[in-house]
């Protein structure tokens, strides 16, 4: 129900406009996000993202981001449990792989990688349960690619392009599309977690596609108005109904999130 935090964007352009207008110095190594997901003001979860220091794949350097998703001990019924991570262009528009870890019935887990290969534009798609090869599979791309943690930070890069996008994007094996539209427009957003309102940037969207817990449909977001571009609010809507993901903590340097007033 988590997963698709990340998925507030899109794009008409390939992979090499997106990384034309991206803003490297977004990326803050040690920046570390906490967020509380709800419906109706009940906690269903929590989601932390931590951006880990630049490294090295396959010969280039790329940024990491590393993504922990889970469920509220308390909520019956639902028991989700994720450490996903993301290795993606410096710019921070596209990635080169992604990898999965998932906790599923009887105490076992099951690993997703997904590895793009843009000189060949191929995309390998692999799933393992219990530490068995369960399914694999090679396909055809044409454009850059992005999965669901590294969306996030494209997004944060596109953020006041005041334009519509549609990108390819691997969620749940498949490659499918999510348009978002840059809205551009300055408003105010409150969260429990400071006592004043942030000043932040609108977008909306909508997700093509059928993710787990019934993702789908239109979404909403409102990030920071200021050169962190962090993530405040986003309200996406699921088999239960809309709900909402929130800022709750964060640590990047003296960073705190903008007044609006």
């Amino acid at each position: 129900m988590f997963k698709p935090l990340a998925i507030i964007l899109a794009c008409l352009l390939t992979g090499a406009s997106l990384a034309h207008t991206a803003d490297n110095g977004m990326i803050y190594p040690g920046e570390e996000l906490t967020y509380r997901v709800s419906y109706l003001n009940i906690t269903l979860g929590t989601i932390k993202t931590l951006v880990e220091p630049y490294t090295t794949l396959n010969g280039k350097r790329v940024a990491k981001v590393k993504i922990w998703i889970d469920s509220h001990p308390n909520i019956p019924f639902v028991s989700l449990h994720s450490v996903y991570q993301s290795w993606m262009d410096e710019s921070a528009t596209y990635s080169y792989q992604f990898q999965a870890n998932t906790a599923v019935e009887d105490g076992k887990w099951e690993f997703d990688q997904y590895t793009f290969d843009y000189d060949k534009l191929t995309a390998t798609l692999e799933k393992w349960r219990d530490k068995q090869k369960v399914n694999s599979k090679t396909v055809e791309i044409k454009k850059r690619q992005n999965d669901g943690s590294s969306l996030l930070f494209a997004a944060r890069s596109m953020l006041y392009s005041k334009k519509s996008y549609r990108i390819p994007t691997v969620i749940m094996d498949e490659i499918v599309s999510t348009v978002v539209n840059f809205q551009g427009s300055v408003g105010e957003s409150d969260i429990d977690a400071v006592d004043y309102p942030v000043r932040t940037v609108y977008l909306n969207g909508d997700a093509n596609w059928t993710g787990i817990y019934g993702l789908t449909g239109r979404f909403e977001g409102w990030f920071s108005d200021d050169e962190a571009r962090i993530p405040i609010r986003a309200k996406m809507n699921l088999y239960v109904g809309s709900v909402t993901i929130e800022l709750q903590s964060w640590k990047r340097g003296t960073w705190q999130p903008p007044k609006a007033r």
